[in-house]
């Protein structure tokens, strides 16, 4: 009989109080920056500020730099910065057909990659190939290992972080997969699991649009339409973890079937899979693919434009939605669906002028290719937010 697999890793806290945690963060983001700097964003003392950084310095976190000119003639200014690879994260994107995974550095630096196809969606094999991609990972590390601090996984659907389960995934056929506890049972690291979109905006958030902006939100188009929400610079979860469902409003014609298994959902219209099948259905040809359908509609198709149209309209009404409600700085529009934005954005931008209230619609739409590589450092911040978390919260 073999032997039981090894007990989880347990967290280990590395900061102590929530000021250590804030101060740290703020190097990450912000770095290099002054002592002056970081109480201004953090509303420290000086002295605070000095007291905390200090066994920073001293445990190899954070280093000071050359002075810089100062404001105050005679006070020169000693920057802090994060060390880069002070600690490490491994992050895992778990996708349709296969997984993304990176190592990455606290100074947001892809160490090593790997992707592994995934022939299968059921726990047992996705736990295994997340266990055999973790592992890859820490090999091609080799010495640099002791310092990675935990694994973080991101898979589309309802994700309750607390407790590592995968509530529900369309895209995995998934019901209440304790996904957290079976693969921490064979790794010897912290895990922490993530919602795929909410670990992207954590990312976003770290080293993105969102260390100038207060509020953001990021609209992902592809497989799904998600939603990441930061407002204050606080990623929103909910009671329930499901911010940010904006595929699931009930925005599409009320004879869309999504997914999910409810009619009338964005998601119905706009992802990837429901373009690529109106095209299907209105050429009366099951064999044609996403990529069959972006060029018709590049060639003004009729079904296919129609069906960029309807997806636009969508999720244009999705955005003002989104706006109306949180009122972000900037909407970040991502995802792989927006490699073929050029067909959604007239109508994307109409709908959404058309339904953003008031100021609201002065938020800006930006667009940003992210990568799966991309996704998987989602992951990985995950982990590290998960491993800053003081001992005391």
């Amino acid at each position: 009989m073999s032997a039981p697999p090894p007990p989880a890793a347990p967290r280990r806290p590395l900061l102590r109080t929530a000021a250590s945690a804030e101060i740290f963060t703020r190097i990450i983001t912000h770095g290099p920056v002054s002592r002056i700097e970081v109480g201004r964003l953090t509303g420290l003392s000086p002295a605070k500020v000095t007291k905390t950084v200090s066994p920073l310095i001293r445990d190899g976190f954070v280093t000071v730099g050359e002075h810089a000119e100062s404001s105050s003639p005679g006070r020169p200014v000693y920057p802090l910065s994060v060390v880069p690879r002070s600690m490490l994260a491994i992050g895992i994107k778990v996708n349709a057909d296969e997984l993304v995974g990176v190592a990455v550095s606290i100074g947001n630096e892809v160490l090593t990659s790997v992707r592994r196809p995934l022939a299968r969606h059921d726990p047992d094999t996705v736990v295994a190939e997340i266990v055999r991609c973790a592992r890859r990972l820490v090999d091609k590390l080799g010495d640099s290992a002791d310092r990675l601090v935990g694994l973080g996984v991101s898979v589309s659907g309802e994700v309750d972080t607390a407790s590592g389960v995968v509530r529900h995934s369309p895209l995995l056929g998934w019901s209440h997969v304790p996904l957290g506890a079976r693969v921490a049972r064979q790794v010897d690291l912290p895990v922490i699991v993530e919602n795929d979109v909410r670990a992207l905006t954590k990312s976003e958030q770290w080293f993105g649009l969102g260390v100038e902006a207060e509020s953001f939100a990021i609209v992902t188009i592809g497989a799904g339409i998600g939603c990441g929400i930061s407002v204050n610079r606080d990623v929103l979860v909910g009671a329930h973890g499901v911010v940010g469902e904006i595929g699931h409003l009930p925005l599409a014609p009320p004879d869309a079937l999504c997914v999910c298994g409810r009619r009338g959902c964005v998601e119905a219209v706009a992802s990837s899979g429901a373009i690529r099948d109106a095209v299907r259905a209105g050429h009366g040809d099951p064999t044609l693919t996403l990529a069959d359908a972006v060029t018709l509609a590049h060639d003004g198709d009729r079904t296919a434009v129609d069906a960029f149209n309807r997806a636009g309209t969508a999720i244009g009404a999705a955005l003002a939605v989104t706006v109306n409600l949180v009122d972000p700085e900037v909407v970040v529009i991502a995802g792989e669906g927006v490699m073929e934005y050029d067909l959604y954005e007239r109508r994307i931008r109409e709908e959404f002028a058309a339904h953003a209230f008031g100021a609201a619609a002065s938020c800006r739409l930006v667009v940003r290719r992210h990568t799966f590589i991309d996704w998987a450092c989602g992951a990985a911040v995950a982990a590290f937010r998960d491993a800053l978390r003081p001992a005391s919260a």
